[in-house]
């Protein structure tokens, strides 16, 4: 095979990622070549992702670079990518998952201040609305850039502390003191490094399918099922963690309007064998009891 020319976006974190990917493939014997893009996420940096029609903003343009074949392959933070690909788009691979949770960077002057009394620094409806659960009175900034320049802002003052995903800060090796707050239940799919490709493209996705790792691949499809069917093209502030403990999952999920004050969880056990469209399953209890009304309030604000 050709080399295979491996689409990123342009920030250090996704360099990262796609260089990981990299290593994969070499690894198999394959030439590659990084091919950084700009994505529309990262040109507008001046607005909240919510007020920017928020699903597929960081993937689009890598889509479409992936569709008129100036890539082969794009690399993804799972947890940006939608639930509905573009045709002839699907996820080929997924690199096994390393560090799925939100942790707390504080500004330097925060350090002493209670959790209830921080100003949060962050664009997230889920992070917003799930800090919001348990400190309702909360301030927040809106904050957007890659994690360097995150960190940056908040040391200009812009708030007290912000949340960023621990892989962000693990992955770029960044000495940066956080502490772990259990009760902001992730995103779905958090944490995981996504290649998509083309879906015609039989003799790469065959070779990307031998580097994907199963496990977080079974996982990261009953979260992804549980945001698709929850949504239904919209976004909310919903939270999912699967996990495998021996030769069952636990499935942990949330669906919060969007002050926080009306939540409803879902946490269940359950064998791998009866894995198949448990996502599905489990977001269709939550919308029988209050979701669909909860969603439609959300959507009346979007």
């Amino acid at each position: 095979m050709k080399t295979v020319r491996i689409g990123s976006r342009n920030s250090p974190l996704a360099i990262w990622q796609a260089e990981a990917v990299a290593a994969k493939l070499q690894s198999l014997g394959l030439q590659t070549e990084i091919v950084p893009i700009i994505s529309s996420g990262d040109k507008n940096l001046s607005q909240p992702l919510y007020a920017l029609g928020i699903t597929g903003i960081f993937t689009k343009d890598l889509d479409l670079a992936l569709l008129n074949n100036e890539i082969d392959i794009a690399v993804h933070s799972l947890k940006d990518v939608p639930t509905i690909l573009p045709e002839n788009i699907h996820i080929s691979a997924v690199l096994e998952r390393d560090f799925p949770e939100d942790v707390l960077v504080r500004n330097k002057d925060a350090q002493p201040l209670e959790l209830n009394v921080l100003k949060i620094a962050t664009s997230s409806l889920r992070r917003r609305a799930f800090w919001l659960k348990e400190f309702p009175e909360t301030q927040f900034a809106d904050i957007r850039g890659n994690v360097q320049t995150r960190i940056k802002k908040l040391e200009d003052g812009i708030a007290d502390a912000t949340i960023f995903s621990l892989a962000g800060i693990k992955r770029m090796n960044l000495d940066v003191e956080y502490e772990q707050i259990p009760f902001l239940l992730q995103a779905p799919s958090q944490g995981v490094v996504a290649i998509a490709s083309k879906i015609d493209n039989q003799e790469l996705s065959e070779i990307l399918k031998s580097i994907s790792h199963k496990e977080t691949e079974i996982c990261i499809t009953i979260e992804r099922e549980f945001l698709k069917t929850l949504e239904g093209g919209c976004t909310a502030p919903i939270g999912a963690k699967a996990e495998l403990v021996g030769k069952q999952i636990r499935f942990v999920g949330r669906l919060c309007s969007l002050d926080g004050k009306n939540c409803i969880d879902t946490d269940e056990i359950f064998d791998w064998n009866e894995s198949e469209n448990f996502g599905e399953k489990l977001a269709l209890k939550i919308l029988e009891n209050g979701g669909k009304e909860l969603m439609d309030e959300i959507r009346k604000r979007f």
